[in-house]
């Protein structure tokens, strides 16, 4: 999440770098000393007899003559009261761009006869996409997205897909971050961009064997992909819809198969799936259905030689129970002519400890993405056997995924890898032998991983479960408490692992201590672990972080007035929701594009993405679910309490968590706001939910919540002799 601060600060869009935003002039800070003051309209909401006042309800009408006036003074504030940390932004901003390598290269990846790849430049805030004839072929452009993004301040790619052929690439772009995209079509011998565009679409495609067909979805008007459509290129009149899901709760996807045969049209919701099969050199042909979809029944599917490789977690029953079900999900095959779950027959059981998130089909081989303990393991399995082993990977605790694979036919498998301490790194594993050869490794100006440690804690959570912690820190800190700031998330299965980021270098060299609190509802210990933070048991979510920080805080790793929390979406609901437990546990919070007023939004059927998310969080119009999300929505629990410092940020086109939620929880904490720390909100008027486009604005938001954050907890001086790029 990177929204940037729009009044009075120079926005970074696709140019070269600039600094921190200067401060505002001393009579511009005059003006703003104090808080803003948003307009009380009496409404009130009433459901299953329960009466709520909401006088901000009004902000959600963006045509309001109020509203922009009244972000555009919180901008203002905010400049003016984070005015005195410009010398401070100035100098991490320098140090955030000067870690980076900006003239850089990705590890080319082959697909045929061509490399492809992408490259960095000097002062240009995007990647340009290029591509070679062999090792020794001289590069050509495939799509630059610093020409894309000229004369706007966001851009945003969506796909970008070379036709089977090499002739052509589409891709999809956004300019404004409300994810409405446009498909354009270039040709790639001569550089042409063909009439067939196609706008307001997800940004989700993929070519027919005939390089001639495009298949993309669409969204209905609560941008939710309901629509697979067909469009033959140089034929608008072909432009054909070939699937509309008409279950609110569902959305479709499309994607090909790792062999090039099948077009594959994904259709789901947070419980339920249902795939459909194409042969990819027959578009105008016939679906086939894997399954039928029944409740509680997940499954995805690939192609490998005369079988689809099916991960499911075989649910038979419409209740999806667990005793019914394999929670971890286990692997299966189907032949090719399969139309239901009875010809599927198993080759991969279920596993208690052990959960399936992926299968990676090449021509003799088999990837089998494998989640333990927290951390994800890549097992190479022989089709024939079904049996295999995990590759060695070289930490202890790390992150990795399945990387650019472009090719089917080949024995090596390439993923991306990185830990706390060690930069991103690009392996190639062979397949028959399981040797690894790194490829690449980022460069990181300036950095020695050797004087920076990884520890993993465990805090003990209300009910006696073991919520694991990792900690990031510079070597040689000494006995505590340190500043610290404690990093959370936990929903959607999403899991947070403990992956790279050279930003953070900034907080370590000033003796902070980075944590991650891996809290049940996110996926970092399987399904199980997710599925004990959703629903009725949300709350298991916000009590093992505050479970977490009082551990750091018992333990002498920091203090209460030195420690500060961050999340942002529904890790922003997590900021909310613990500082309305705990208020006095933490010094300060960043929430970013938090999703705070729960029971209104998922009440309110026009929102986009609301009847989807009721299979994550519940339908409050049920009395049960109702009562459960009323005792924890941030928004509905705002009180008279010392809440910590909190910088609040939004993006006023996020299509996810509408700006209104942010802009109503300020002005509602303001009105009970009773301490002198500061409260901040920070709107980007001209982006969604993932801020500002680019590089350089990506890092000058960094410099600003960074900033923040040291200063609130006392770290603003570099410890030691930190090394500096």
């Amino acid at each position: 999440m990177k929204p940037s601060l729009l009044a009075a600060v120079v926005i970074l869009v696709g140019c070269g770098p600039k600094k921190a935003p200067e401060a505002a002039p001393e009579e511009a800070q005059a003006a703003v000393a104090a808080p803003p003051e948003a307009a009380q309209r009496p409404h009130v909401h009433t459901e299953h007899d329960v009466e709520r006042a909401d006088p901000y309800y009004w902000m959600r009408d963006r045509d309001d003559p109020e509203l922009i006036p009244y972000i555009e003074a919180e901008n203002a504030y905010t400049l003016a009261q984070t005015a005195h940390l410009e010398p401070l932004r100035t100098a991490l901003y320098d140090e955030m761009l000067g870690r980076i390598q900006e003239d850089d290269r990705t590890v080319p990846a082959p697909d045929g006869e061509w490399l492809y790849l992408r490259e960095t430049e000097e002062g240009k805030a995007y990647p340009i996409h290029l591509r070679q004839r062999g090792e020794e072929g001289e590069p050509e452009v495939v799509l630059d997205e610093n020409e894309l993004a000229e004369g706007h301040e966001y851009m945003s790619l969506g796909a970008l897909s070379v036709s089977p052929d090499h002739q052509r690439v589409a891709y999809a772009v956004d300019f404004d971050g409300r994810e409405l995209y446009t498909i354009h079509v270039r040709d790639l011998t001569t550089g042409e961009l063909l009439d067939d565009t196609i706008p307001d679409v997800t940004g989700d495609m993929v070519w027919a064997n005939d390089s001639q067909t495009l298949f993309y979805t669409t969204q209905d008007d609560t941008l939710r992909p309901y629509e697979l459509r067909r469009r033959t290129l140089g034929d608008p009149d072909s432009d054909a819809s070939v699937y509309v899901e008409d279950d609110e709760k569902f959305r479709v996807g499309v994607y090909k198969t790792r062999s090039d045969a099948y077009v594959m049209l994904y259709i789901g919701s947070s419980l339920t799936t249902e795939v459909r099969v194409l042969p990819a050199d027959d578009p105008d042909g016939a679906w086939q259905t894997l399954s039928p979809r029944h409740e509680g029944h997940e499954y995805s599917a690939d192609h490998h030689g005369d079988a689809f490789w099916i991960r499911t977690n075989d649910c038979d029953d419409e209740q999806g129970k667990h005793d019914d079900c394999a929670v971890n999900f286990k692997v299966m095959k189907a032949p090719l002519d399969a139309t239901s779950r009875d010809a599927w027959v198993e080759v991969i059981g279920h596993s208690n400890v052990v959960t399936i998130e992926g299968v990676e089909p090449f021509a003799e081989h088999l990837v089998v993405v494998e989640r333990q303990d927290g951390l994800v393991h890549f097992r190479v399995v022989d089709p024939a056997t079904a049996r295999g082993e995990r590759l060695e990977l070289p930490e202890a605790a790390y992150y990795v995924s399945v990387g650019t694979n472009r090719e089917y036919d080949t024995s090596t498998f390439r993923f991306d890898y990185s830990s706390p301490v060690t930069p991103w790194s690009t392996y190639d594993a062979d397949l028959a032998t399981g040797a690894l050869t790194l490829r690449k490794e980022d460069p990181v100006l300036g950095y020695d991983r050797n004087l920076y440690e990884v520890e993993r804690q465990f805090a003990t959570a209300d009910d006696g479960t073991e919520v694991p912690l990792t900690l990031v820190r510079r070597k040689g800190l000494g006995e505590g408490p340190h500043p610290t700031l404690l990093y959370g998330y936990g929903s959607y299965g999403i899991p947070m692992d403990p992956y790279f980021t050279s930003s953070r270098i900034s907080l370590l060299d000033r003796g902070v201590v980075f944590v991650i609190s891996h809290v049940r509802g996110g996926g970092d210990n399987g399904r199980t672990w997710y599925e004990d933070g959703k629903f009725l048991t949300k709350r298991n979510t916000f009590t093992d972080f505050i479970a977490s920080a009082k551990h750091l805080v018992a333990e002498g790793v920091t203090s209460s007035d030195q420690l500060a929390i961050q999340g942002g979406s529904a890790g922003g609901l997590l900021m909310g929701a613990v500082i309305n437990m705990e208020p006095t546990l933490f010094r300060a919070t960043i929430a970013a594009v938090p999703f705070v007023d729960v029971v209104t939004t998922m009440l309110d059927e026009s929102i986009p993405l609301t009847t989807n998310e009721w299979e994550e969080w519940g339908n409050p119009a049920e009395k049960e679910y109702f009562d459960y999300m009323l005792s924890y929505s941030p928004y509905d629990n705002v009180d008279a309490k010392p809440y910590p410092a909190l910088l609040i940020e939004s993006g006023l086109n996020d299509p996810r968590v509408q700006y209104w939620e942010p802009t109503k929880w300020t002005a509602k904490l303001r009105d009970v706001w009773m301490t002198d720390r500061p409260l901040l909100l920070k709107t980007n008027m001209g982006a969604g939910h993932g801020g500002n486009s680019g590089r350089y604005g990506w890092i000058e938001d960094q410099a600003f919540r960074t900033a923040f954050v040291l200063d609130q907890i006392g770290a603003t001086e570099l410890v030691g002799a930190a090394p500096q790029p």
